[in-house]
């Protein structure tokens, strides 16, 4: 009966990736959420950033009758948890990760199920590798994956797997594709010459897809260069025409990013060059050269909370580029190193890919609009302190082609600066009619004098730098927070110990001895990693040799006895042989059996006995040296017999009153005495060597036993069965020895065993390629049987034999688990078993015990069944205390949080709850605690830092906690929503209560036009912008995403005008006459209009623009005939002249719809910010809203818009749209909580100043005034969800990693 196959999860979480190299072209994906996904070989891994644990490793199936190719790209599915519990099923459609290799596939894997589910394009073709994917989202409930195959294809599928578009950009070579953080529907292709394409995706069909062509200038000099040589040498046929760009040029990188703060505006690098490229414009704003010293540019990343950018280079380090105020040109700031020289392997490793963390910048952006008023030092922690001049924080991963995963935070400080900016920092002063609710302003107001608060965090801090940037007054310190250490280099051999019987003998009875749970891995790079199986991570990495690592064996366990061989090149043509013997302990390296001069023959394996005592060297037609391996190692005796295989014995079996051998075979490990009846003494006092044998074959087929005591070696003389045992080719290859039986395999593909105590044989065929390898299946007390042993053979391929089978190859007890890998080596991994098990089985089998071991929890609530993760979201948002999260209280005076309390699951889990829920049904929470509480007391809810800030942001109201929870979950842009819902609601209801502010009057509208000063304009290059406050570059640029105030619009529109000033061309003029008019600087807008020269073909529709706007300036009226005017030039002509001309006259209102048809939908805000008020201010912002909603499929900007635009109602309907029944309650709470505190703040501001004005009372929120219809809709919608969460939870299994 064949074994039971081990489920997926429980395979690939145990499989340790090797390194990562140029052939996965430095792919690599780090989820919202905090999950890392990085390509190793032909497999892709998962880390948890936050802990920097290995999650799991999924290998790739190989397409049909080919080896695995390399993995060359993978992406997370950019889809929040799902919460539509009461029309569907809960699925793990956010862990859905697009992973595409070499051969032009691309699959989709279900990582809660561990498989594929997938495959977009089946069909392999080795000439089409997949360079990049993206996610792009055409409508509200489906994404549509982008791809770039070979070097100029670019592909569009839906997640079913069906091709709709396909675009070849000819000679163009394709290098990585950026989604638009304003346009989930827009993304942007980049080539290595400078080919720039901008696609819009509006649906699944081929008809939806609008691409729009540009090209940047750079020089692509190198890269001509590089095409010639790679013709010259023959490679043409596998290189640019067909490869993609990371495989014909792998040192050659062309990247871009979308910038988070600005719309249109692209960071482009090059080799050599870093640009600010406008879409709008179609034209670079600036360009940067490298600056001398530094390596090429490797990528680029925007600080999504700074204007800040960040660019990777080939040798590890990272530059910090800051904008210049007012302009978008950047000046570097310093260089930090990301791969400290200390302790580094010579070759230097190579960096691959770095990665901004976005889930601790949106939980930075949340600590500092809700900061903490107080702080705690504990002054027994050197690492636990408070700087006030702490402005940012930013975490980077980062990863090397020598298995390190490194953890980087990056502090920038200000001295100076620090309390203007944090001045800008407050939201309170973000508008002149906005202000933070009175709860807020009064609990957690921060006095500026004491700088910015932030969360002390309790972090190693290991390589630190710091830099000074004397203009601003600014200075960063970079420091590694972690790092993991996958394995360094390819595996070349592996050795398990195989636990001697020395426990045994010094405790009595016959309990084996415990097995060590390591895993020594020699690898091609000379270095050797030892793996502790229990937690599946390297526990320690030592460089060796200087060459691969052929042969590793352990002596006992605690040494490891290493040997590698070089040839030289003189005419001797010998070899030399390095031998090294490894202390796990120490950590030391000590060369034995070093010679003067090379040697005839390289070695060709060793073989250690199971004590460690001694050592056989076995070399190529040479004969074989027996060493005792002590202190000093010594060489016993030359055996010349021509061995083809020799195999010490493994730990006999204990057997209460074993008989039957005439001399028991014992094994000592140094250090462990054993008792003196055992064996006798030494004259100098150490115990004497005891016996160990060992068997082996000759070229002619001749077996024998050797027995070696001492310095003594002698034969066994074992009984010989009674059928001969010479193979019909007389060539043994692989044996296995296990007191008393003997298993043997030949090239034929024969399995034969023998017992040298009685003579018994057998034999049967395997009907295989030869045997490479066979080893016996770990020691088991009280077991009588031959045993198992698992076969490795030349094919590469394995199989598990019982030798007590009638049978042994029909009842092959597994089968190959890794279809298109190549097993090279293998061996048993003696287990852990319970108690009560007296039998040990194979892996799989063994389910007694929990083997998986981590030193910390693994912090990522991502991984929860959808239940769970769903149940742990709400009791977030509802508000638990802090205290619940405590779990142990030893260590809790020394936690970070210093959260007071703690948890008991005995009492009632409700008084952990900070209040009992307005809505829904009160007993729902204290079932999600009890159901919550297995993973509670492993600690893997939270880290303590961010237990310590949800400490701080529980009591700051729901929409606090709601932003929160949505940061847990990786769900930026909702966070980003219910942090800006305050000053929406705020917004809204200054509108309400008619305290709008007075209107802005442009100043070309009070004053006449100086021809003078006109015609001095003209003959400048420059524009004078209306004055404004000027943006702080280092002010928070997330909200930024979910501007909707009249003077934040204003005041981004005229902060874009100087950039554009410079420009030449009468397209050019043409858009930034647009925007001259959008902000109401007309008087600039007339002046440049007039400078366009008379054999322009602009000139008349210039002229008669300036003559209009002049106008309009000088107060003239001519409503009419421009009214007559601008619908024709609307009907004729696809420029903006006839939305100038209504500017012109006033009708502000008619402009803008003629800016939202055109599709110019930041335009159109632009304008109704600068000339609209009231309703219709609000009607533009609704049809924004409807816009962004239904059209760029962003719910949470849209809803942001709804709110400020009073349209309550459309806010609630486009949440139920989206299916999301839990934040339809939560967006009801919060706004009626926000509500009433403003209330509360109006009353008390009209009792003081206004108590005889005659308004007693002030509105309710349109849409959600009390009893309303639809606010009870939402409560019983509430209640079905909650009913329904409750079930599924307790239905699910809880997951155990």
């Amino acid at each position: 009966m064949a074994a039971s196959k081990p489920s997926p999860t429980e395979t690939w979480d145990s499989t340790l990736p090797g390194p990562p190299s140029r052939n996965n072209f430095g792919s690599a994906d780090l989820s919202p959420s905090g999950l890392f996904a990085f390509a190793s070989g032909s497999s892709v891994s998962v880390i948890d950033s936050r802990s920097l644990q290995l999650v799991s490793t999924i290998p790739l199936p190989p397409p049909p009758g080919a080896l695995s190719p390399f993995v060359t790209s993978v992406r997370w599915i950019p889809l929040p948890l799902p919460r539509d519990l009461l029309s569907t099923e809960p699925s793990a459609s956010h862990l859905l990760l697009a992973v595409a290799d070499r051969h032009g596939r691309v699959a989709l894997v279900d990582f809660h199920l561990r498989s594929v589910v997938v495959w977009l394009n089946p069909s392999s073709d080795p000439k089409l590798g997949i360079q990049d994917l993206c996610w792009v989202q055409a409508r509200q409930d489906s994404h549509v994956l982008a791809v770039i195959s070979g070097s100029s294809f670019l592909s569009l599928y839906t997640t079913s797997g069906v091709l709709f578009w396909k675009y070849d950009a000819g000679t163009e070579i394709l290098s990585c594709l950026r989604r638009d953080p304003y346009d989930s529907r827009h993304f942007c292709v980049l080539g290595l010459k400078g080919f720039l394409l901008s696609v819009k995706v509006l649906g699944d069909t081929e008809n939806d897809v609008v691409i729009h062509e540009m090209q940047i200038k750079t020089d692509f000099s190198e890269l001509l260069r590089l095409e010639r040589e790679a013709a010259i040498n023959g490679n043409s046929s596998s290189s640019p025409s067909s490869s993609p760009a990371s495989a014909a040029f792998p040192l050659y990188f062309a990247r871009f990013a979308f910038s988070p703060h600005w719309k249109n505006i692209l960071f482009v690098t090059f080799p050599r060059e870093l640009l600010v490229f406008d879409l709008q414009y179609e034209t670079p704003l600036s360009t940067m050269p490298l600056p001398r010293g530094c390596a090429k540019f490797l990528d680029v990343l925007p600080d999504p909370n700074k204007e800040l950018l960040y660019c990777a280079h080939v040798d590890g380090r990272l530059s910090i580029w800051r904008r210049k105020e007012g302009e978008q040109v950047h000046v570097m700031c310093t260089m930090e190193e990301l791969m400290p020289p200390i302790g580094m392997s010579i070759p230097t490793p190579s960096a691959l890919a770095v990665l901004l963390s976005q889930s601790d910048s949106t939980m930075q952006t949340i600590t500092k609009l809700h900061p903490d008023g107080t702080f705690s030092l504990d002054f027994d922690n050197p690492f636990d302190f408070y700087d006030e001049s702490l402005l940012s924080k930013t975490t980077f991963i980062s990863l090397t082609d020598d298995g390190k995963i490194w953890k980087w935070v990056l502090s920038a400080e200000g001295v100076e600066d620090a309390l203007k900016n944090a001045s800008d920092l407050d939201i309170g002063n973000r508008g002149t009619d906005v202000a933070l609710p009175v709860a807020i302003q009064k609990n957690d107001s921060f006095n500026l004098d004491d700088g910015l608060v932030v969360a002390p965090t309790n972090k190693s801090r290991g390589h630190t730098s710091s830099y000074s940037l004397g203009k601003s007054d600014l200075s960063f310190k970079i420091s590694l927070t972690g790092q993991l250490q996958l394995l360094s280099s390819t595996v070349s051999t592996l050795a398990v110990p195989s636990p001697s019987l020395t426990a045994t003998l010094a405790r009595g009875g016959n309990i084996p001895a415990a097995a060590v749970p390591l895993v020594a891995l020699g690898t091609q790079s000379g270095t050797i990693d030892i793996v502790d199986v229990s937690t599946n991570a390297v526990a320690a990495s030592t460089s060796v040799h200087t060459g691969v690592v052929r042969g590793l064996r352990w002596l006992g366990n605690s040494r490891l006895v290493s040997f590698s061989y070089s040839q030289v090149n003189d005419k001797s043509r010998g070899y030399i042989n390095k031998l090294v013997v490894t202390c796990l302990r120490s950590g030391l390296n000590k060369p034995f059996r070093d010679l003067q001069k090379p040697e005839r023959t390289p070695i060709r394996a060793l073989r250690t006995s199971s004590s460690g005592r001694y050592l056989l060297i076995l070399f190529r037609d040479a004969p074989v040296e027996v060493w005792a391996m002590t202190k000093h190692p010594v060489m016993l005796r030359s055996l010349a017999l021509p061995f083809t295989v020799v195999e010490w014995t493994l730990p006999a079996v204990p057997r209460p009153g074993q008989g039957g051998l005439s001399k028991p075979l014992l094994s000592v490990s140094e250090g462990v005495t054993a008792p003196t009846d055992s064996m006798s003494m030494g004259s100098d006092g150490s115990p004497e060597e005891t016996v160990e044998s060992f068997a082996f074959a000759l070229v002619n087929g001749a077996l024998g036993v050797f027995e070696v005591q001492g310095r003594r070696i002698r034969d066994f003389r074992p009984k010989w069965p009674s059928t001969s045992f010479v193979p019909s080719d007389g060539l043994v290859t692989a044996m296995a020895y296990r007191l008393p039986h003997v298993v043997m395999g030949d090239r034929s593909g024969n399995i034969r065993w023998w017992d040298v105590t009685t003579g018994q044989s057998s034999a049967f065929n395997s009907h295989r390629d030869g045997i490479r390898r066979i080893k016996f299946s770990p020691v088991v007390a009280g077991d009588r049987s031959r045993g198992r042993v698992a076969v490795l053979f030349n094919d590469n391929t394995f199989s598990v034999f019982d030798l007590d089978s009638p049978d042994p190859l029909a009842q092959s007890l597994l089968q190959p688990q890794i279809p298109g890998t190549l097993v090279l080596e293998l061996d048993w991994l003696p287990l852990r078993t319970d108690k009560n098990e007296k039998k040990a089985g194979f892996v799989p089998q063994s389910k007694s015990v929990k083997e998986r071991f981590r030193p910390m929890p693994m912090y990522s609530p991502i991984l929860l069944p959808v239940p769970h993760a769903l149940a742990l979201r709400m009791i977030l948002q509802l508000g638990v205390k802090p205290s619940w999260f405590n779990t142990s209280s030893t260590t809790l005076e020394k936690r970070p949080h210093l959260i007071r309390g703690m948890a008991s699951s005995s009492k009632d889990l409700r008084s952990y709850m900070i209040q009992l829920p307005p809505l829904g049904d009160p007993v729902v929470p204290e079932m999600l605690l009890k159901i919550l509480e297995p993973y509670r007391k492993e600690g893997c809810l939270l880290d303590d830092e961010r237990a310590k800030l949800y400490a701080d942001v529980v009591k700051k109201g729901y929409a606090a906690r709601f932003a929160f929870a949505a940061a847990v979950f990786g769900e930026t842009s909702e966070a980003l929503f219910w942090l800006q819902l305050p000053q929406a609601i705020r917004h809204l209801m200054n509108k309400l209560t008619k305290r709008s502010p007075q209107k802005i009057i442009s100043p070309a509208l009070d004053s006449g036009v100086d021809e003078a000063a006109m015609l001095s304009k003209m003959s400048s290059t420059g524009i004078s912008a209306p004055e404004a406050r000027k943006l702080d570059s280092m002010s928070d640029g997330p909200l930024r995403l979910m501007a909707f105030e009249r003077e934040e619009l204003r005041k981004r529109a005229n902060e874009r005008l100087p950039w554009h000033e410079k420009l030449e061309g009468e397209d050019c003029i043409q858009k930034q006459v647009h925007e001259l008019i959008s902000v109401g600087n007309l008087e600039a807008a007339v002046s440049l209009l007039l400078s366009s020269a008379p054999d322009s073909p602009y000139f008349y529709p210039n002229a008669l623009r300036a003559v209009a706007l002049s106008s309009a300036v000088s107060k003239s009226l001519l409503d009419l005939a421009l009214k007559v005017v601008a619908a024709n030039m609307v009907r004729t002509d696809n420029s903006l002249t006839g939305t100038h001309l209504l500017c012109a006259v006033g009708r502000h209102q008619e402009a803008c719809s003629q800016l939202q048809d055109s599709g110019r939908w930041t335009d159109a805000a632009t304008l109704a910010a600068t000339h609209l008020e009231g309703s219709d201010y609000a009607r533009v912002l609704q049809r924004w809203a409807d816009h962004v909603l239904h059209a760029e499929h962003n719910v949470w900007r849209a809803l942001i818009l709804y709110v400020a635009a009073g349209s309550l109602q459309e806010a609630l309907a486009a949440l139920r749209e989206v299916q999301q029944p839990d934040t339809v309650a939560m967006f009801v709470l919060a706004c009626q909580e926000i509500h009433s505190e403003i209330v509360t703040e109006l009353s008390s501001q009209d009792d003081e100043s206004e108590s005889a004005s005659g308004e007693g009372t002030h509105p309710d929120l349109p849409g959600l005034e009390p009893g309303k219809e639809e606010v009870t809709a939402v409560c019983e919608y509430f209640q079905q969800y909650q009913r329904k969460l409750v079930h599924l939870c307790m239905d699910s299994q809880p997951y155990t990693d």
